[in-house]
């Protein structure tokens, strides 16, 4: 059977989870900084090099999301097609019943989709 649709969604949660978890350590780093109390020069280039990396992982956390919605598009797509190979393979039973030959591709295979079906 083609794509796993409950799979694919399953990992794209994950990797929603997955970008949310990498904001909030961006944010806790941040604010762990913050709070230390400590000032001048070093404090301030460490600060500016904390928010440097916060920054890169909300970037890394972004791409997270962007993944999750191409695969959530992804699944979508592949339950469309499994739904039209379903309906051709549907209509085929009817014209089976009704006598018309015709040679079928295996159930379930892609090849349901550009199979000219007698009579429709």
């Amino acid at each position: 059977m083609y794509g796993e649709t409950d799979v694919m969604r399953k990992r794209a949660a994950q990797l929603r989870e997955q970008g949310i978890e990498i904001r909030r350590m961006a944010d806790r780093l941040v604010a762990r900084t913050e709070a230390v109390g400590w000032t001048g020069r070093a404090a301030d280039a460490l600060a500016i090099r904390i928010r440097d990396r916060a920054s890169r992982l909300h970037d890394v956390a972004a791409r997270h999301d962007a993944a999750a919605e191409s695969l959530e598009a992804h699944l979508l797509e592949v339950e469309r097609l499994k739904d039209a190979i379903d309906d051709a393979e549907h209509r085929a039973r009817h014209l089976a019943e009704d006598g018309v030959p015709f040679s079928p591709p295996p159930p379930g295979h892609k090849d349901w989709l550009a199979l000219d079906l007698p009579g429709l």
